[in-house]
């Protein structure tokens, strides 16, 4: 693979409890666990990190696949939603749904354009096979 582009990002402090910076400093943001698993909450944590890079990169796989099918994306949105639990090994792991709106798209256009942008997104790639990954077309609302 030809690297097109490399993130560096530096976790300090207590990890989860900690403090993240990327290296040109876009992004900066202090860590705490959530209330829900025994934190105090109140900042950012991993697991919405991933969720906001996963949605976005999933969102632009989306939106290529649908431009080369000539499909209209106008009203696209892609929820991600990323669970963190004992995995019974006694570690952890990841679950994460995608909750795709393609209000323009009819259904199953939309379902094949989701499965294709899964076969496509950078993201879906390096979780196939090690994070539970369910895709979701929701229903196109009523105009």
């Amino acid at each position: 693979m030809q690297v097109l582009y490399t993130a560096n990002a530096r976790a300090t402090g207590d990890g989860r409890d900690g403090h993240v910076r990327t290296s040109d400093g876009t992004f900066d943001l202090d860590l705490a666990i959530p209330k829900e698993m025994g934190g105090a909450g109140g900042a950012a944590n991993p697991e919405q990190l991933f969720a906001a890079g996963y949605a976005a990169c999933f969102h632009s796989a989306l939106r290529l696949v649908a431009r080369r099918a000539s499909a209209d994306v106008t009203g696209s949105v892609v929820d991600a939603e990323v669970g963190i639990g004992p995995n019974g090994s006694g570690g952890f792991g990841l679950a994460v749904t995608l909750v795709v709106d393609l209000p323009a798209v009819p259904r199953p256009a939309a379902e094949q354009l989701v499965e294709q942008a899964h076969q496509v997104c950078p993201y879906s790639n390096a979780t196939r096979g090690n994070v539970e990954v369910a895709l979701t077309v929701r229903e196109a609302l009523a105009a």
